[in-house]
């Protein structure tokens, strides 16, 4: 089918007590793996792409491979910018055809985070493209994304800013962080709750990758709609490559470890949607 926005999916989510797992590709082969194990597990499901792998090789490239996957799908398949770093790239992908856009301003003060969220909320309305913004600041470093230490999200200040912006969902910071995680994460499950009482749109939960199951669910019991998962997908798409050419070295045909990197990325994608609960859901 055609690609999707994220608007009604998250929505669905929200209604029904789950999350839609979002899904940091590089490459062909991850977006094959992706959209592979939400079609095995008939979930709907998230491509993403952040600035750094958009420098890679361009808006163009990677919303081109997960149309052509999703034409394919039964199943909803969104295209969605993850951290866009500014209101031009945010413009960008929705020209290029994303169906759905994050536009983070948490590294500013907060008018400033309202003013360019609501700037690109207000310019994607007209095609129907949901807004996801970010308050608080999620931890860690994954490429050029560095949150530092982080920096949690202010209950009172998520209701003024949902309202001000009209962003269609949030990502909260409660202790998560991008990257890997050195030590164990703590999270504070009780400002998400108090996060949802007062913030009705779905929340969206950054830094997924290496959390416990039982923390994930928990945190979808208390609100998240999307979470999202990145490093994980690189480890296990550079397992599977690493694999092979450990065992074969003169292996030459890219095909042959890309292949075996593909289906570690489908068995862990499949992982994370049970977890999130997304499974049987599309």
């Amino acid at each position: 089918m055609p690609l999707v926005t994220t608007q009604q999916m998250l929505l669905d989510a929200q209604k029904g007590g789950y999350a839609v797992g979002a899904f940091n590709v590089e490459n062909m082969e991850m977006v094959q793996a992706v959209v592979a194990a939400a079609e095995e597990l008939g979930a709907p499901v998230i491509m993403q792409t952040t600035p750094s792998t958009v420098k890679y090789a361009g808006l163009n490239y990677y919303y081109a491979n997960a149309r052509a996957a999703a034409e394919q799908a039964r199943v909803p398949v969104a295209i969605h910018l993850d951290h866009g770093d500014s209101f031009a790239l945010a413009m960008q992908a929705l020209r290029a055809g994303y169906t759905s856009i994050m536009i983070d301003g948490s590294h500013s003060v907060f008018e400033e985070n309202i003013a360019i969220s609501k700037a690109v909320v207000d310019a994607c309305a007209p095609s129907n493209v949901p807004v996801e913004a970010e308050l608080g600041k999620v931890g860690g470093k994954e490429d050029d994304l560095d949150g530092g230490s982080g920096g949690y999200t202010d209950p009172s200040e998520a209701r003024e800013f949902v309202e001000r912006t009209g962003v269609t969902s949030l990502a909260v910071a409660i202790g998560t962080a991008h990257g890997v995680y050195v030590g164990e994460p703590k999270l504070d499950l009780d400002r998400l709750s108090e996060i949802r009482e007062v913030v009705s749109i779905p929340l969206v939960l950054h830094g997924a990758s290496g959390l416990t199951d039982d923390a994930v669910r928990e945190s979808i019991r208390r609100g998240i709609c999307k979470v999202n998962f990145a490093t994980e997908l690189r480890i296990a798409f550079s397992d599977g490559v690493k694999e092979v050419l450990s065992q074969a070295p003169d292996t030459f045909d890219p095909k042959k470890y890309h292949a075996v990197g593909r289906e570690k990325v489908k068995q862990l994608v499949m992982n994370r949607m049970r977890v999130c609960g997304c499974d049987g859901k599309a």
